[in-house]
């Protein structure tokens, strides 16, 4: 049986959940501080254990330890919620946002909603903000990767018009190698992975000059430092994005989401060496972030606008094919998996169901 566990949190009841085909059950433990009701992107280091969550409900980025099933710290500093001119929330101006590990450096690389992107040393005691880098925008620094062979960060500025991306050095002092306009990126630039088999960024492009059914993936040069083409993907809406096996991208789409207007739910992967779609996952779409297990040799998709409800999307990486959905919780965008473990850790937006104050839940395939 498949099963939901909780690793992190303050309290210990378990709540079982019916879940269609598969069943399960779910520690619904709180995180620490503000009730968990606005979060970005996490990452997981199966090197050191640790999980990174981008958490604008508590201004912070919290870490947690993935083998031990705890809350460990919390690195603040970070923008938090932002009003916008209409006094709601403003996911443009707010952060942290995207989050990537850089493992030549032990360091955390964070987009902040005052368009910096902000530099954590994760294996000082405590962990602590060691550098800030405008990207000189006027909206946030949002989704970002690093190149650890030629030492660059790419962070994308989605919501400034053009939509931009800087490269940064992760050198000392971090000088900005580049500042990389895209103005045919219409609806901004989301996830890039860079892929060390080709040595280029790829960045996630929803829509390109203005056609939502047309967008696909930037491929920028980080020798030339130069936006050289786009691979197409149509019906999609590229968000998150994931190096798959060899050189393999598992591209989630936005497809299926209202905002979408009839596109059907969809997954795409995507060969970067020939720079040709090699599977279309039919039934799972609406996502932003993805991964890829290496232990499990599957993706998973944080399906948030999936019809009929938010789901963990699970994907044999092998057959290209989708094994199962899980539901999660309203807006449940985010996700990672522990390569050592095979465990996955979704933040659970509050309120939740079972979680009222909102929760980290880390689901264990068999």
């Amino acid at each position: 049986m498949k099963r939901l566990i909780y690793a992190a949190g303050l309290f210990a009841g378990f709540v079982s959940l019916a879940y269609g085909a598969s069943s399960g059950s779910l520690r619904p433990v709180e995180v620490p501080g503000n009730a968990l009701d606005n979060f970005d992107i996490g990452v997981i280091d199966a090197d050191t254990g640790r999980y990174y969550l981008a958490d604008r409900s508590n201004s912070a980025v919290d870490i947690f330890d993935t083998r031990a099933g705890r809350f460990v710290s919390r690195v603040t500093g970070f923008t938090g919620v932002r009003n916008g001119p209409n006094g709601r929330p403003a996911g443009n101006i707010s952060g942290p946002n995207g989050v990537v590990f850089d493992p030549t450096k032990k360091q955390l690389w964070v987009g902040d909603g005052d368009s910096t992107v902000k530099v954590i040393d994760v294996a000082s005691t405590p962990a602590k903000i060691i550098g800030t880098i405008s990207t000189g925008g006027q909206r946030r620094a949002d989704e970002l990767t690093v190149d650890t062979r030629d030492g660059l960060v790419l962070a994308g500025n989605n919501a400034d018009r053009p939509s931009f991306v800087t490269l940064i050095s992760t050198a000392a002092g971090h000088p900005v190698a580049a500042k990389i306009e895209m103005p045919d990126a219409t609806d901004g630039i989301d996830q890039t992975t860079w892929m060390p088999e080709t040595g280029m960024f790829y960045s996630s492009v929803p829509v390109w000059k203005d056609d939502k059914n047309h967008g696909g993936l930037a491929v920028i040069d980080p020798k030339s430092l130069k936006f050289l083409r786009l691979i197409p993907i149509d019906g999609c809406m590229p968000a998150g994005n994931a190096h798959g096996p060899g050189t393999l991208i598992l591209v989630g789409c936005s497809a299926g989401a209202a905002r979408t207007e009839g596109m059907a739910p969809v997954t795409v992967v995507v060969d970067a060496k020939t720079e040709t779609i090699v599977a279309r996952v039919a039934g799972i779409g609406g996502a932003d972030e993805v991964w890829y297990d290496r232990a499990k040799n599957r993706y998973y998709t944080a399906s948030r606008d999936q019809p009929g409800g938010s789901v963990l999307g699970v994907i044999d990486a092998k057959t290209n094919m989708l094994a199962e959905t899980i539901p999660t919780g309203a807006n449940a965008h985010s996700v990672a998996a522990d390569a050592k473990t095979g465990a996955v850790w979704v933040p659970l937006t509050a309120p939740n169901p079972v979680c009222a104050h909102g929760c980290i839940g880390v689901y264990e395939p068999k």
